[in-house]
């Protein structure tokens, strides 16, 4: 029967319309004048308050967020891919749901939220950079129980779905062939590695970028060495993958750390909302396609590389014969390096 067929991938997140909004670059300035958690210099955008603020254009695209990126990314690389997310039983909801199966993500398990809204995002853009504006609907989310997949893709969940993580962890103690993939959203994190120590233990690979290495773990230091050991330590019997922004990745696999940086640009980037993304699922789609962790690091970052060169995180996921093209001319520098 189709609802047990076992799929090579299934994400579980929340998912949204995010409606883009480019800002006229001589209408707002920024400065670094706040600090972050770790007293480090954070920018801020200043917007005249009380003032009709010209932008450029909006663009308004469905069926986003980091598992429903995620389940695209694998979708388009060749795997089986379904999404397990809540929408509204609105026209948005209905438009979300229509984007994700035209990406080739089976539906099966999406679930309406009757008399629900669907989330809306409002992401503030300038330049490539962008500030986004959130707002979570509240929803009642099961896990099925007809779940069968090789590569379970955990990430963003509203607070709705705490106990959910519960019935993840209990639904993988009987299903040790499951690969659970942990890339921790907002609410994950400010849960605290306590509440889902159980999530954590059982990761098969956990990625997430270096300030929410920081958060994860507490710590106040850029020592890459140290965040991967720390993460380790949370999913002792997984693979770790930290991502630094421009400066590159890193990986710990069997007790050895690894670096691997950016792909080339071939285009100043246009939006860099859902690089993180594109990153950790095709590092995930990698591995459940057979190849080795090295060398789904060196391709991970190519599938980034492409997005931010075109508005919303879906546009420009690669197949995997582009990402291959691009592999094939890459400079000698791109390589994986042991560290």
């Amino acid at each position: 029967m189709e609802e047990f067929k076992k799929y090579d991938f299934i994400g579980i997140g929340d998912t949204a319309v995010d409606i883009f909004i480019e800002l006229e670059a001589g209408e707002i300035h920024s400065t670094k004048s706040i600090f972050n958690l770790f007293g480090e210099k954070k920018e801020t955008l200043h917007i005249p308050w009380g003032s009709k603020i010209p932008f450029k254009k909006d663009t308004t695209v469905y069926g986003v967020g980091n598992s429903a990126n995620a389940s695209v990314a694998a979708a388009r690389l060749g795997l089986s891919s379904a999404f397990l997310t809540v929408v509204g039983d609105d026209t948005l909801g209905d438009m979300c749901v229509a984007q994700l199966k035209k990406n080739g993500v089976d539906d099966i398990h999406i679930q309406r939220q009757k008399n629900g809204k669907t989330n809306v995002h409002y992401v503030l853009t300038k330049n490539a950079e962008r500030t986004i504006l959130v707002k979570h609907e509240t929803y009642t989310i099961s896990l099925p129980k007809n779940l069968s997949v090789k590569y379970l893709y955990l990430s963003s969940l509203g607070k709705y779905a705490e106990t959910l993580h519960d019935d993840i962890a209990d639904w993988l103690e009987q299903a040790p062939h499951t690969v659970l993939v942990f890339q921790p959203g907002t609410f994950q994190m400010s849960a605290g590695v306590e509440r889902l120590k159980r999530i954590y233990a059982r990761a098969g690979i956990c990625i997430c970028n270096v300030e929410e290495a920081q958060l994860i773990t507490k710590q106040n230091i850029r020592s890459i060495h140290t965040l991967l050991a720390t993460m380790q330590a949370l999913s002792p019997n997984g693979i770790i993958c930290i991502t630094d922004g421009p400066k590159g990745s890193y990986m710990r696999y069997n007790n050895q750390n690894y670096f691997c940086p950016i792909y080339p640009d071939i285009a100043p980037p246009t939006q860099r909302t859902g690089a993180g993304d594109a990153f950790a699922s095709t590092f995930t789609s990698m591995l459940a396609l057979g190849y080795s962790p090295e060398d789904a690091l060196l391709r991970a970052p190519i599938n980034s590389m492409a997005v931010v060169q075109a508005i919303g995180a879906q546009t420009n996921l690669l197949t995997m014969h582009s990402l291959e093209k691009y592999l094939a001319t890459r400079p000698h520098s791109y390589t994986v390096k042991k560290i």
